[in-house]
């Protein structure tokens, strides 16, 4: 009798163990799916803001995964979806630009009207420039906005907008080194799952600082 309750306990633990172990398999790979599907949605509905998710820049000139998403945005504004474009994005130190200002400043090269473009350059990573695009929008009355960025970043940014009280959805690039190669994808799909599952865990974003997005 006595040697029944450590094998019983031992295999309780070990049910206990692999249970666990199932349980995160599931919630892994299940929001890895939902990563990927949400990736493959292209909704070009009207709103209130067209807005970019920020990545690196080089003195003023954005990077080719920055310049991709911002074509992107340009298009949808051309297209009408919507009268604004928000640009966002810090600086790290010692740069002359934030990332915001380098994809203005690009926009307006490109034929968007300066009056078009806000640039919000606050914020280190997602989290922070999409919440300061929230506030931006509650100040100007404006409640609806398409995200436009990388595939794979898509739901991560559409979820940390709806938190930051945006009726958001997206429009993401289907050019650019993100979405180059299958080997690129399934990288960029499994950062985002960890990033993703980090953010509802935590309630904060797991990007490198100076970095809002993939960038």
């Amino acid at each position: 009798m006595s040697q029944a309750r450590p094998v019983g306990a031992r295999r309780w633990w070990l049910r206990a163990v692999v249970g666990g172990i199932l349980v995160g398999l599931v919630l892994v790979t299940g929001t890895a799916f939902r990563i990927w599907q949400v990736a493959r949605v292209d909704d070009r509905s009207p709103a209130d803001l067209i807005v970019v998710l920020g990545a690196a820049q080089y003195n003023g000139t954005p990077s080719d995964i920055f310049r991709w998403r911002l074509e992107h945005a340009r298009e949808l504004y051309q297209k009408g979806v919507a009268k604004h474009i928000v640009t966002t994005g810090g600086s790290r130190d010692g740069d002359a630009f934030t990332e915001a200002e380098a994809g203005a400043r690009w926009l307006e090269r490109h034929g968007v009207p300066k009056s078009a473009t806000i640039a919000i350059g606050e914020g280190s990573d997602t989290l922070g420039s999409i919440e300061a695009v929230g506030v931006e929008a509650r100040e100007r009355g404006l409640e609806s906005a398409v995200v436009v960025s990388d595939p794979w970043h898509s739901l991560r940014a559409r979820t940390m907008a709806k938190d930051a009280g945006l009726d958001a959805w997206t429009s993401p690039t289907r050019s650019g080194p993100a979405v180059m190669t299958r080997e690129t994808q399934l990288r960029y799909i499994w950062r985002e799952t960890k990033a993703l599952l980090y953010y509802r865990v935590a309630r904060a974003s797991a990007d490198e600082a100076g970095s809002t997005g993939l960038g």
